[in-house]
């Protein structure tokens, strides 16, 4: 009998190892990184080509002066991040998944069309602006990098597993730091670079308020709601230790604390890095007059005479891993927002045949984004324009945010208040509030 003993049994006689406890373990950068998650990837998407070139114009425009948004907006976006992360984690499901279960049809078909319009603009801006890049640094011709790089973003989202293809877009994030190491060509007067931070100035004026609606456009974008609303639902889609915490409530605590501090890493991340772009556009581009940057390769361009090469290559070479890791959340939070709404198969963790239609929306949008490039339109001078779209559309999405995140239906015993709840309508009131002045700027 004792030969075909339990095999437990035996384990359980064995000396117990497990109880020794371990020795601390050194601080590992790439341990802490792995640790992280949809929030880092989150707030690094945000610095994509269209805000680097919002950003560049921005500090070239205006010059340090501006860096007071960046400031003001780090817990304005880390408070509505982690609302929308929170609706994922909670219900199972992303924001228009949410939407199509509780709120009427119209709603849904408005917000999902509006999202899918300027999210495509926004990945056709980012590619032409990744080809310029390219071709300041190699030359050759624009359209072709335009392709490969679209092809290339697609290409890994549809067929690369999705735990490797997360990791790769995490290192991806490290390209942001090319803008920190970019400060340390210019000549910068950190006295003015604090004050523009420190104290805010306004000018009431049609192109200072619409500046100020694309820099909170290209901060506090929707698809960086639906991307990390629907990444949380992804990850316990996959995890068979997780259920969503309207199911099983054990555990939420240490789950809303981990969003909470995935979210303000990855939010203060990413205005880290524009602030670096802002002042190092005011610091070079500002201070010697240029003020009219329409490009993040012509603003890379225009740092060559004034910071020296290398800082070409870095700015360059930080809007192509930028774009690389931008695209691909541009075109996944479109499916995940269609997928979802139409109550498909959605995930990036789901083979190609599972889930075909919502690869079919995540390639759709793509390859509509590469083709705007081989229209009139110029895709390059949507940069801008692109955020003050999603400026726009931010106000109603994050309104229906906010009343889904108080819907006892929706979100069960966690509905969200306190401090985070009022925050986020706070966000939202800015984001209206620059929204309507910009329009009496306009008509005034």
């Amino acid at each position: 009998m004792t030969k075909h003993a339990n095999p437990a049994q035996h384990a359980h006689n064995k000396p117990d190892k497990v109880t020794t406890p371990k020795p601390h373990e050194p601080f590992s950068f790439r341990s802490f990184l792995k640790s992280l998650g949809p929030g880092l990837i989150t707030g690094a998407s945000d610095d994509d080509p269209s805000g680097i070139g919002t950003y560049s114009q921005a500090g070239a425009q205006l010059g340090y002066g501006i860096g007071w948004t960046m400031l003001l907006t780090f817990p304005l976006m880390a408070a509505i991040q982690e609302i929308s992360a929170r609706v994922g984690r909670v219900t199972g499901h992303g924001i228009s998944g949410n939407v199509c279960r509780h709120y009427p049809a119209w709603l849904l078909y408005l917000v999902v069309t509006l999202l899918f319009i300027a999210n495509t603009i926004n990945i056709a801006a980012d590619l032409a602006a990744m080809a310029d890049a390219t071709k300041l640094l190699i030359g050759g011709h624009a359209i072709i990098y335009v392709v490969a790089f679209g092809v290339i973003s697609v290409a890994a989202q549809i067929f690369l597993d999705y735990k490797r293809y997360v990791a790769v877009l995490k290192w991806l994030t490290l390209s942001l730091f090319a803008y920190v190491a970019a400060l340390a060509f210019a000549h910068i007067s950190w006295k003015d670079a604090l004050a523009g931070t420190l104290l805010p100035q306004v000018t009431w004026n049609a192109a200072y308020l619409t500046t100020i609606v694309a820099i909170l456009g290209t901060t506090i974008s929707p698809y960086l709601f639906f991307w990390q609303a629907s990444q949380e639902a992804e990850e316990q889609r996959i995890d068979v230790n997780k259920r969503p915490l309207i199911e099983k409530h054990s555990g939420a605590r240490q789950e809303f604390s981990r969003i909470r501090a995935d979210t303000v890493v990855g939010m203060a991340f990413s205005n880290i890095i524009a602030l670096s772009i802002i002042v190092t556009a005011a610091a070079t581009l500002h201070a010697a007059g240029k003020t009219d940057i329409q490009t993040s390769a012509e603003a890379a361009e225009a740092l060559k005479p004034i910071a020296g090469a290398l800082a070409e290559w870095i700015f360059a070479l930080g809007i192509v891993g930028t774009g690389l890791l931008a695209i691909p959340v541009l075109a996944g939070a479109t499916a995940y927002a269609v997928g979802e709404g139409r109550r498909w198969p959605v995930g990036l963790a789901r083979k190609p045949k599972e889930a075909a239609a919502f690869y079919g929306v995540l390639a759709l949008s793509g390859g509509i984004g590469i083709a705007l490039n081989f229209t009139p339109i110029n895709p390059i001078s949507a940069l801008y324009w692109s955020a003050v779209i999603n400026g726009v559309l931010a106000v109603p999405v994050m309104v229906l945010l906010m009343m889904m995140a108080r819907h006892k239906d929706v979100m069960g015993r966690f509905v969200i208040g306190g401090p985070l709840y009022w925050l986020g309508w706070l966000s939202t009131a800015a984001m209206a509030v620059s929204v309507v002045a910009m329009a009496v700027g306009w008509i005034v």
